[in-house]
């Protein structure tokens, strides 16, 4: 468990950027996962452009989910089906992840701090199968967005409650988010409420609609006419 607080260490707010001071404090320590890509020389991806708000994106409507109401429900290729509720999911070992914002349609935000559950955390709760390969995530109004497995229990990978201190608010994606920081933002899907881990991988919401099935920022892994196997 966390030993302070996010504002007992940092005084800051979601509505600002993480001043210089700040962001050599949390590079400094060492129980924070710092996310390989803001160690690059260059941190904005080729298309890209740095913007200091975070605009808010997403198909529909903002969800508004009362925590008290939440629930993780884990299920597919896995040994016995789970499910979490809002105090189980908090009562899990926390995490703290610094990583850099790329959303598909070309803004940037770096330097965020996201504290939450781990993926790798997610999978100590279930016996995963061998022959899954790939996760669906799902969130509200049947949003869902895939990922192999490779990407989704990388180290920089968690399900956030936090942004820089804060609880993540209904139209950032709380009260639970995935983050993947090393993928373009759709993949970090708001409101989750399930995993569904596959052998076979399927396209989710996005991907289903000209997003590319990866999206890997660096490479502008973008829409899918862009991809060499179309088989999905």
């Amino acid at each position: 468990m966390l030993k302070k607080t996010l504002k007992e260490m940092f005084k800051w707010n979601s509505k600002t950027n993480l001043d210089d001071e700040t962001v050599e404090s949390i590079l400094k320590d060492e129980n924070i996962v710092i996310s390989p890509d803001t160690q690059r020389e260059v941190r904005i991806p080729p298309g890209q452009h740095e913007d200091k708000r975070w605009p808010v994106l997403h198909a529909g409507s903002v969800n508004r989910v009362d925590p008290s109401q939440w629930k993780l429900k884990i299920w597919g290729l896995v040994q016995k089906e789970r499910e979490l509720d809002f105090a189980d999911f908090m009562a899990l070992p926390r995490v703290q992840v610094f990583s850099d914002i790329h959303c598909v349609t070309t803004w940037s935000k770096l330097n965020n701090l996201w504290e939450g559950v781990s993926t790798s955390t997610i999978k100590e709760q279930v016996e995963i199968l061998p022959e899954a390969r790939y996760v669906m995530v799902h969130a509200h109004k049947n949003f869902t967005t895939n990922l192999s497995l490779d990407d989704f229990f990388a180290s920089d990978v968690l399900l956030a409650t936090h942004h820089n201190g804060n609880a993540l608010n209904s139209k950032h994606g709380g009260p639970v988010r995935l983050v993947v920081p090393r993928l373009y933002f759709w993949k970090s899907a708001k409101w989750v409420t399930g995993l569904e881990f596959m052998a076979e991988d399927k396209r989710g919401f996005w991907e289903s609609t000209g997003y590319h099935n990866h999206g890997d920022p660096w490479k502008e892994e973008r829409y899918s006419w862009q991809e060499t196997d179309l088989k999905l």
